[in-house]
């Protein structure tokens, strides 16, 4: 069972820790991490065979000399999300870096495997970022593809249309470029 970094097109790249057996009891968990530690958390999941995913985005820098350089930033800065077992949940909390699983006083709540998939599957090689600003503008849902039934706030960010998915457990937003023609409105 390795761990991997994927690069893909579009700045995003991504850590996953492989899959073990008996995955169907699984489900995907966001985990709250010290702030700029979200690597290292990967790093000790897989010591502990804990299937991890971190997405992130490539920003370009500008440092103090002038100098541009791309770095490799989380989507979600202080989350990673785990493919795990109820039994798995202290080889989680034990790891380094980890403050909690995300849920209610009771128990956590997993989120839904939609919303990670379409975050593993780079959105068809479309770029993503974060989106910290208010979402204002019509709820859509995907209509076609791997992804439909998925569903977000259409915005714009110049003369584009933006998909923004909405992690609603974890209170995060991504922005995602998509045509207009993959979305319908959402009744409501």
């Amino acid at each position: 069972m390795n761990g991997q970094t994927t690069n893909q097109p579009g700045g995003k790249n991504t850590m996953v820790r492989s899959e073990s057996p008996h995955v169907a009891d699984r489900s995907w968990f966001a985990v709250m991490t010290v702030p700029q530690n979200e690597k290292s958390v990967v790093r000790h999941f897989e010591l502990r065979e804990v299937e991890s995913f971190l997405p992130t985005y490539e920003s370009r820098r500008v440092w103090k000399n002038r100098q541009r350089k791309n770095i490799v930033l989380p989507l979600f800065p202080t989350y990673v999300f785990v493919h795990i077992s109820p039994q798995e949940r202290t080889k989680v909390l034990q790891s380094p870096g980890v403050l909690q699983i995300v849920g209610n006083r009771r128990e956590c709540v997993p989120v839904p495997d939609i919303e990670i998939d379409l975050l593993r599957s780079n959105f068809q090689q479309r770029p993503i970022e974060p989106y910290r600003e208010l979402l204002i503008g019509q709820r859509v849902r995907i209509k076609s593809g791997a992804m439909r039934g998925v569903q977000g706030t259409l915005i714009r960010k110049g003369n584009r249309a933006r998909f923004v998915l909405t992690l609603e457990l974890i209170n995060q937003h991504a922005a995602i470029e998509v045509d207009p023609r993959e979305l319908e409105p959402i009744a409501g």
